[in-house]
């Protein structure tokens, strides 16, 4: 049954990724004098052709050059949902909401920034409309915090943004925390009612093994670059376990320094796993990234006709959308190849 549902979807995301950039690209590109010449650089690769087409220099920042990146990846998610059949485009509308709280917080920076700039989404109304119960179109052009809650009435983001407290506003990262804990939550308890057998052990290992690192991350950078106590911590993560066992998450959370920390970790499930390095000054950010990878990868390539090939594209296109901003923004500091490649792959 594996065989005869996906072998056509499976086709079709072996030729989306021999589109995806390769390291060699990547260190190309990281070498390139500008951001113009980066863009005439991925004007060339058969996945960026049409986006990166006629554009001006004035149209060169940051804001513009990542909503052009995002249209490729809407693109390539509209065409695996096109390929696919009734079971799998459950598992794509589920993984819309990724997309939803994609928009919601590019919107969010714009509007507490002070300097409001409409994201033009017009092109993609018939997509929105189709997955998405919220006039996201709308709310992308939003200029204030007013329009902003406006344009999420009656969804269940509204009521994310109400301060418990009417004499503190929440800040963004408040905001931020509040958008991740649904999502993540929302997701793990709905892809059990979607999903059976082999998938959901699949999609059960890949976002268990998502959700544990970034409960990890978020206590690491609490305690290194922000110096909360215990239960400040115990509010930002999120309330499902994996491999982690509540104790293991208490003793991380109550390190008394980072190298308390460190220890916790070096003996749980992930503190285990190759990736992980403890000598010189350990990189969390850089574990993190490489467990996901090689389990993605693994599951995509040992599973290639169930679920988990199209959600190992759409983590891999997710990545590489990072990668090349990460590896423009270097270009623009002037960073040397070297460095830009680093951050890049910490992205």
């Amino acid at each position: 049954m594996g065989l005869i549902a996906y072998s056509g979807i499976a086709t079709k995301i072996r030729a989306m990724e021999s589109r995806l950039l390769t390291p060699r690209q990547f260190q190309e590109m990281a070498g390139l004098e500008d951001v113009r010449s980066a863009a005439d650089y991925l004007k060339q690769q058969p996945a960026y052709t049409d986006i990166f087409t006629g554009l001006n220099d004035n149209q060169l920042h940051r804001g513009n050059i990542e909503f052009l990146l995002t249209r490729s990846e809407y693109r390539d998610f509209a065409r695996l949902y096109r390929f696919s059949g009734l079971s799998q485009r459950r598992f794509l509308d589920l993984y819309f909401m990724h997309y939803e709280i994609n928009i919601i917080r590019q919107v969010l920076h714009n509007v507490m920034s002070g300097r409001p700039e409409t994201i033009d989404l017009s092109d993609f109304r018939q997509f929105f409309d189709r997955h998405s119960s919220i006039d996201l179109v709308r709310l992308a052009q939003a200029e204030n915090p007013k329009e902003f809650i406006e344009g999420l009435k009656c969804s269940p983001y509204e009521k994310l943004f109400v301060s418990p407290d009417p004499e503190r506003p929440l800040s963004l990262s408040d905001c931020e925390v509040r958008l991740d804990l649904l999502y993540f939550t929302t997701m793990w308890k709905i892809k059990d009612k979607i999903l059976t057998g082999q998938e959901q052990e699949v999609i059960r290992h890949c976002f268990g093994s998502r959700l544990d690192l970034l409960n990890i991350q978020w206590i690491y950078r609490s305690k290194k670059y922000y110096m909360l106590p215990a239960a400040d911590i115990y509010a930002l993560l999120i309330p499902v376990r994996y491999k982690l066992r509540p104790e293991q998450i208490r003793q991380m959370a109550e390190a008394a320094s980072l190298d308390e920390f460190f220890s916790v970790l070096s003996n749980t499930h992930y503190g285990r796993l190759p990736e992980a390095q403890w000598s010189g000054s350990p990189d969390v950010e850089g574990m993190y990234r490489q467990i996901l990878n090689r389990i993605y990868g693994n599951t995509g390539r040992r599973y290639p006709y169930t679920i988990a090939v199209m959600d190992s594209y759409l983590y891999a296109k997710e990545q590489e959308i990072h990668k090349i901003i990460a590896t423009i923004e270097g270009i623009r500091y002037g960073l040397k190849p070297e460095a830009i490649l680093d951050m890049a792959k910490k992205q």
